[in-house]
């Protein structure tokens, strides 16, 4: 593990044991520590292992898997501003979860929603997998990308405006905005294989990252199988970025940011970014989540609502310093 990684590592794990200690009840240290060890009151047990935990580990796995889905996307396509909604897999993944709160399945099947979401992204990225098998065009794939993400944002504007009653809309809207609140570890737990499976495949398939940034030409030159490669980082990029939808819902940003804050501290070597994108996604996310349940405001704001906020002027400084430059 390089140093970078290390220290992103060691302040993701004292993010996660702050994310423990504040709320809307803070804890003191020892408490926490008590509660880890299952020896202190059944109440603090309660806050820490059914409530905060879950959320802060949720929050860490959803940064993750956007961060290294981002950076191995903008590898693939040499882009900086790609992140992984530009596949159609987060919007794909975000209207086959919308079905089940429009027809109510959500309350009638356990893990309806989640299910749902990890098996939109995988439709989405069959779709853009066997369209990367018969062209050897990036832009056909982010053009098809487009597509979906539109197709699939106009089906969700639909269930919207047909949803049956207030209650299925503002659950749909509700989740649309993205949110690790009351995840618990089962939830986790069904979605975390998912996630690691994806960001295997894109580590992995990392060095093939390092041939492309010298160009397409020059990577086949050098022995690399393009279409391997694009198939590679699609379907690992599509199942962690499905896993991170069914955890969290939409969650925006974090895998454009994350690249981009890490790139120049690894040299722009693109086959060594994909882990320390990964670890300050996390970081990111999960300091985000803090700030949404510290905040004194009278309903808690979503996390994807914060993370735009703060993603987007950062989305906006990156593209304006792309165009002058």
């Amino acid at each position: 593990m390089s140093r970078l990684s290390l220290f992103l590592a060691l302040g993701l794990i004292a993010t996660i044991v702050l994310s423990l200690l504040l709320g809307s009840v803070p804890l003191p240290l020892d408490r926490v520590l008590s509660a880890l060890a299952f020896q202190a009151s059944v109440g603090d047990q309660l806050v820490v292992w059914d409530i905060r935990l879950p959320r802060s580990l949720a929050a860490a796995l959803v940064g993750a898997a956007l961060g290294m889905s981002g950076a191995a996307l903008q590898g693939l396509l040499r882009n900086p501003l790609a992140e992984p909604g530009i596949l159609g897999v987060s919007a794909t993944a975000a209207l086959f979860a919308s079905c089940t709160l429009y027809f109510g399945l959500t309350s009638s099947v356990p893990f309806a929603l989640p299910l749902a979401a990890v098996a939109g992204a995988l439709v989405a990225t069959l779709v853009v997998a066997a369209a990367a098998l018969r062209t050897q065009s990036v832009v056909t794939l982010i053009l098809i990308g487009v597509g979906l993400s539109s197709f699939s944002a106009a089906l969700m504007a639909l269930l919207m405006n047909l949803a049956p009653n207030p209650f299925s809309l503002a659950d749909m809207v509700n989740w649309m905005l993205g949110t690790v609140a009351n995840r618990s570890m089962e939830d986790l737990l069904l979605a975390a294989p998912f996630a690691l499976a994806g960001m295997m495949v894109l580590f992995v398939s990392r060095r093939g990252l390092a041939a492309l940034a010298l160009g397409e030409e020059t990577a086949a030159g050098l022995g690399l199988d393009l279409t391997k490669q694009r198939l590679a980082i699609i379907l690992g990029a599509g199942l962690a970025t499905g896993a991170a939808v069914a955890l969290a819902g939409a969650i925006g940003f974090v895998g454009i940011v994350a690249p981009h804050l890490v790139r120049p501290l690894v040299r722009y070597d693109a086959s060594r970014l994909l882990v320390p994108s990964a670890l300050l996604g996390a970081l990111l996310l999960v300091l985000a989540d803090i700030g949404v349940r510290v905040l004194p405001t009278d309903f808690e704001m979503k996390l994807g609502v914060v993370a735009s906020l703060i993603g987007a002027p950062i989305f906006i400084w990156i593209a304006a310093r792309r165009r002058l430059a």
